[in-house]
């Protein structure tokens, strides 16, 4: 990662704008603070955020350090991430990101998060253990291929091992005193 000036501050800064107005959404759907209006309002945000993205991705393929900066390109993931909607596109994403971090623009933890994300959403086991379902009753890890080894591959994309980032969120969740609101939502846990 570089310190320079991005290519396209310009772009940098609708990333920003659009991730923080897309979390500050989901932290009020999670909260059930949110009516059936204020929901379909949501979710037709999440699609112009998919489409805009899906733009960016076309022009400019993925969004990295380089053309936006460590902060956007942190933005784009998290959009990416939560294009839930799209198979196809979190697909195209995860490619796009791959080759973005094969190049040293972009976080190997961010494409093992989505990586898993797409997965999930395609209704296959997760490879690094990013994802989890929330209940009422707690966290649980949605399925993992070959869990005895899990720890080492989240080691080889720099995750921490899987009690310890099982236990970071049920702390998270129990120091937002939230976990009674949930009624059944998949996390991302946070890179």
């Amino acid at each position: 990662m570089t310190a320079a000036e991005p290519l396209r501050p310009d772009l940098a800064r609708e990333l920003i704008a659009r991730a923080a107005q897309s979390a500050a959404r989901r932290a009020r759907r999670v909260r059930n603070q949110l009516d059936a209006v204020q929901l379909g309002q949501d979710r037709h945000a999440d699609h112009a955020n998919t489409k805009v993205l899906r733009r960016v991705l076309a022009e400019d393929d993925w969004p990295g350090y380089r053309l936006v900066g460590a902060e956007a390109a942190r933005a784009a993931w998290s959009l990416a991430l939560h294009a839930d909607e799209d198979a196809s596109f979190q697909r195209a994403a995860t490619t796009l990101l791959e080759r973005a971090v094969q190049d040293s623009d972009a976080r190997v933890q961010h494409w093992a998060h989505l990586y898993d994300r797409t997965l999930v959403n395609c209704g296959h086991p997760q490879e690094f253990g990013t994802q989890q379902v929330v209940t009422a009753s707690g966290v649980e890890l949605c399925p993992v291929r070959a869990p005895d080894s899990l720890d080492q591959r989240r080691t080889s994309v720099g995750l921490s091992p899987i009690a310890a980032a099982l236990e970071a969120v049920r702390r998270r969740l129990a120091q937002d005193h939230q976990a009674d609101d949930f009624s059944t939502v998949v996390l991302a846990e946070v890179a």
